[in-house]
């Protein structure tokens, strides 16, 4: 099944298609982790996004029950150097072009992955599209060329009903912008009691569930597209202790008047250093996201900046000087990567136990 990828920047990249023989466009960008395929795969952080993996081989230990963060995936496609037909793993189930195919996902490979993670870092983010061999490249190009990328994603990502699960101990909100199925995990391990909500819930719905804490999760797109959080977060400050990861962790800062941009091709991987400024402490973090919080615009907020990228130096974390809020912008749930950051959820159980402790007229203190 002879495929080509096209960019809308006119380059063309032949290989062969894998999972199903139709097309597919999106956002292509590239991933440096050299392993979590599967977890990468079904990451709705990942929606409209077509993801070139720069490790040669991918597939090589199939897909297994355990390792899925979504029921469904959000992925447009997967580019790929080499892909491996016969996994060798004792929980493989399924090979990756089984899982493409009973997805219904278009994938390709056989093209020189090196070669297009170049021209994304040189270029930035482009938009492409895999397509059958004889496709008019001319053609396909002019398409791309006018297509404009949704605004909808995290509603279309996001859970449609509240759902429960259950924990002896601190009640959390999970407000639910495309989160991962290690957010949850990591919150049931600390016995915490979750309800989780779609991204339309307001703060009156979220105080009258009277819960110790909100979790804001990760999610894709533009965090501008969401302003009705924003409004929700500002209901909310000060009256109950705030997480934020990602996207949650956007949502935060624009919602206490900062600003957020689109980054050139954005951090994605397992492999990134990020420097705790307090602790003077590196740890290395799974990212997934191409906008960033202005470190600029932090100076007119009553953020104070708590993490940076040393590959970038741009800002992967932020805490309130006067409420309980924390957030970053990595994903302290690893999933896949390295458990450098769970900690963080540690933290979480501790601002909620201190500010259930206080007499309701000291809730407002500085909790950094």
């Amino acid at each position: 099944m002879k495929k080509k990828l096209i960019l809308e920047s006119g380059e063309v990249f032949h290989g062969t298609g894998f999972g199903t023989n139709a097309d597919t466009e999106g956002e292509v960008v590239f991933n440096t982790g050299m392993t979590g395929y599967q977890e990468l795969l079904s990451d709705p952080s990942y929606a409209g996004q077509i993801v070139c993996m720069t490790y040669p081989l991918i597939g090589n230990y199939g897909i297994n029950r355990d390792d899925y963060e979504s029921i469904e995936p959000a992925i447009k496609g997967l580019i790929v150097k080499e892909i491996c037909d016969l996994p060798s793993n004792f929980r493989s189930l399924l090979s990756l072009d089984e899982f493409f195919k009973a997805k219904n996902l278009s994938g390709i490979s056989g093209i020189d992955t090196r070669r297009l993670t170049r021209l994304i870092r040189d270029k930035g983010t482009v938009k492409g599209k895999i397509v059958n061999a004889e496709a008019d490249e001319k053609t396909v190009v002019e398409e791309l060329s006018s297509i404009t990328f949704p605004t909808d994603q995290v509603i279309n990502v996001s859970t449609k009903s509240s759902y429960a699960s259950p924990g002896r101990g601190f009640k959390v909100v999970l407000v639910d912008f495309g989160s991962k199925n290690g957010i949850l995990r990591e919150l049931n391990q600390r016995d915490c009691d979750v309800t989780v909500v779609s991204q339309n819930v307001t703060a009156q719905d979220i105080m009258l569930m009277a819960p110790d804490g909100v979790m804001l999760s990760n999610g894709p797109g533009d965090p501008q597209d969401v302003p009705h959080a924003q409004e929700m977060i500002r209901g909310i400050l000060g009256k109950v202790p705030i997480f934020g990861i990602c996207l949650g962790h956007q949502l935060i800062s624009l919602a206490c008047g900062a600003k957020t941009y689109k980054l050139k091709f954005g951090h994605r991987g397992g492999n990134h250093p990020v420097l705790e400024l307090k602790s003077n402490k590196v740890a290395i973090t799974s990212q997934n996201h191409g906008y960033a919080v202005d470190q600029e615009s932090l100076k007119n907020t009553d953020l104070e900046e708590t993490h940076i990228a040393l590959n970038d130096r741009t800002n992967e974390g932020v805490r309130h000087k006067i409420h309980p809020c924390f957030s970053v912008q990595y994903h302290p749930e690893a999933s896949p990567g390295p458990e450098d950051a769970n900690y963080l959820f540690d933290e979480f159980i501790d601002m909620m136990e201190k500010f259930k402790s206080q007499e309701p007229r000291t809730k407002n203190q500085d909790y950094a």
